[in-house]
């Protein structure tokens, strides 16, 4: 296949060739990255799989872990034949990217890059957990993806209509499937959100089937899966990295490792996104500031008291509300915090200068 065709194949359009067109320029080669890891990343260009190195410069241009390459991101990859291993040597602006506070190690997480829909998996062999789809949709929609809710094991449910039903209740602005991982016409409805060269990315809790639906729409067993504890009806990790999967019949996904947290950025923009009932209600509250708490003439509580909205769905986003804006003040604490560290340095810096005379 030439090597143009095959980029195209991995999402590389009109628009991804006009801004790599500087790297052209330079030298440089087109890559999609299909996993990563500490120092580097098996990436697929025109001509084929690479394992390139991360340059130098680009380690020490990342503050952190979401600055490095991850699965989707487009990157620029110099092949020159005085180096011993390719090396990334730069990563393409993202489109999109679904995001999460991971609060284990303190830090903004990148799930997936580039990524046009967000598989939110979930299984419904017990009652669906819409508090966590509630979590997961507000991400999905920060991502700047579209969220596509994926209920699985539907074959062990006892009411999978019923299950499909109260799901719907929160995700009124989403689509919600159905899956059978025994019924492949059925998991065949994700193939409609990869077409044209689209990737998705998958998200959920562990044990959830994700690893079965890419096996079942490959044809193979690519991904290891295992069974659900029968006394917790929890699964182990079976994928440990995100890894780009390219489908037969065109497209991309992701899968990811099932995470147990998934804290929120800061960000309010897709709590928002994910509660339009309570969005749409606020807009007759009295005041244009209300918290939906205590205030008279709030429209929200309103609605609770008359029972067209569950107060469980206005306490999850109350929950979800306070969550963003604590993380959203760390982050300014942070940056302050690091401001002054510069600023301290910074002065040490020229009072040395001045105790040797100004001389360098």
């Amino acid at each position: 296949m030439p090597e143009s065709n095959l980029l195209e194949e991995l999402g590389f359009s009109p628009r991804w060739r006009a801004l790599f067109e500087p790297y052209a320029a330079a030298g440089l080669t087109a890559a999609r990255v299909i996993r990563s890891d500490r120092g580097g990343a098996l990436v697929m260009a025109g001509a084929g799989v690479i394992r390139a190195k991360f340059a130098v410069h680009l380690m020490k241009a990342s503050s952190g872990t979401a600055d490095r390459p991850v699965a989707g991101d487009w990157v620029a990859v110099l092949t020159a034949d005085d180096l011993d291993v390719p090396l990334v040597d730069a990563v393409m602006e993202r489109a999109s990217a679904i995001i999460r506070a991971d609060p284990g190690r303190n830090e903004i997480q990148v799930l997936a890059a580039n990524i046009d829909t967000v598989f939110v998996i979930h299984p419904i062999a017990e009652q669906p957990n819409l508090r966590r789809i509630e979590r997961e949709l507000s991400l999905a929609w920060d991502s700047g993806a579209t969220p596509v809710v994926v209920l699985t094991k539907a074959d062990l449910s006892i009411d999978p209509d019923a299950a499909r039903a109260a799901v719907k209740s929160i995700a009124p602005d989403t689509d919600v499937l159905i899956m059978n991982a025994l019924d492949v016409g059925s998991v065949q409805q994700l193939l409609a959100y990869i077409s044209g060269h689209r990737t998705a990315v998958l998200v959920g809790p562990s044990g959830a089937g994700k690893s079965t639906l890419i096996n079942v729409l490959l044809g193979e067993k690519r991904q290891e899966t295992c069974e659900v504890r029968v006394n917790d009806g929890r699964g182990r990790h079976t994928t440990v990295s995100r890894e780009l999967i390219q489908m037969p019949g065109g497209g991309m996904l992701i899968d990811t490792p099932g995470l147990r947290s998934l804290g929120l950025t800061g960000s309010e923009e897709g709590i928002s996104s994910a509660f339009p009932d309570i969005e749409q209600l606020a807009e007759a509250c009295r005041f244009r500031d209300c918290t939906h708490n205590e205030e008279p003439g709030c429209a929200v509580r309103s609605a609770v008291e008359s029972g067209a909205l569950q107060p469980a769905r206005l306490a999850s986003y109350h929950k979800l509300k306070r969550e963003a804006q604590d993380v959203a003040t760390k982050k300014v604490v942070r940056l302050r915090e690091e401001e002054a560290r510069k600023s301290k340095v910074s002065k040490k810096a020229a009072k040395e200068h001045r105790n040797r005379g100004g001389r360098g």
